[in-house]
């Protein structure tokens, strides 16, 4: 795991998280960025933040990648949180739970991922 350059695109990205409670999509920051930096810098700097551990990703219930802080401890990697997708208005975010993963009786799980959909707090009412 490197260290990653904090080149003006990687804090204009990193600035675009701290602004934000919850997870965004790589199709949003694309689009954000348009004409600041192109889509393969989106995902390079994407990619190698979550390889430095800033940033972690998972799929939403789109089909589309979704980024968010990482606020989650990169020492035991069975021990993953949840996230949760509005249905009605489309936040994202990071539930803040623990679940631990089963062990697997002759496999080796590396990874997991739950996403919830319902409706948030906000739609509920």
């Amino acid at each position: 795991m490197g260290v990653v350059r904090k080149t003006k695109s990687v804090n204009t990205m990193l600035q675009a998280f701290e602004q934000c409670d919850t997870a965004i999509s790589t199709v949003s920051l694309v689009e954000r960025f348009k004409g600041h930096m192109n889509k393969t810098t989106v995902y390079r700097i994407l990619d190698r933040l979550e390889t430095e551990g800033t940033l972690h990703s998972f799929i939403g219930k789109d089909g589309l990648r979704w980024y968010a802080i990482s606020h989650c401890s990169h020492t035991n990697p069975t021990d993953i949180h949840p996230h949760f997708q509005c249905s009605e208005c489309g936040k994202t975010e990071c539930l803040p739970i623990s679940i631990s993963i089963p062990e697997v009786y002759k496999y080796n799980v590396e990874s997991a991922a739950l996403l919830l959909t319902g409706k948030c707090k906000n739609c509920i009412s």
